[in-house]
């Protein structure tokens, strides 16, 4: 009987065999929250300007929850842990300089521009995130050919 090392006990019992897919889903939420924010941000700014423009709150939602299931996932496998927590804080780096970025471009009261740093850097998250929740998918070829 081999015991393994768990550091938060029974959540790791519960939630640790699906962190892979959990963290699918919420990068996908991410990118859904981002476009309806987005528009948020566009409605906001075309009706009361940089002044009245606010964070979603489903967008810093999923990424909270995002950077939190990432260091969580990094406690259950280290090297995928530490890969996907770089991209998540990166993403969310992005994010907090994009938003200033629309800020900035109504207050300059030039045309608001999409987040494409932030929508490249979910992306990102949700391929790599996608790889490690749907690998299982194309193990069998995988190890045909590696």
């Amino acid at each position: 009987m081999v015991l393994a090392a768990s550091l938060f006990g029974p959540i790791d019992t519960i939630i640790g065999p699906q962190i892979e897919h959990v963290l699918f889903v919420l990068a996908v939420v991410n990118v859904i929250a981002r476009a309806v924010g987005h528009r948020t941000v566009v409605r906001q700014a075309e009706t009361d300007g940089a002044e009245a423009i606010e964070r979603h709150p489903a967008l810093v939602g999923t990424n909270l929850l995002l950077i939190l299931g990432a260091f969580y996932y990094t406690t259950l496998e280290y090297h995928a842990g530490v890969v996907i927590s770089t991209l998540v804080l990166g993403m969310a780096l992005t994010d907090f300089f994009e938003f200033e970025a629309r800020k900035v471009e109504v207050r300059q009261e030039l045309p608001l521009e999409r987040p494409k740093g932030a929508i490249a850097a979910s992306l990102l998250v949700v391929l790599y995130a996608g790889y490690l929740s749907l690998f299982f998918l194309i193990r069998p070829y995988w190890t045909q050919i590696v």
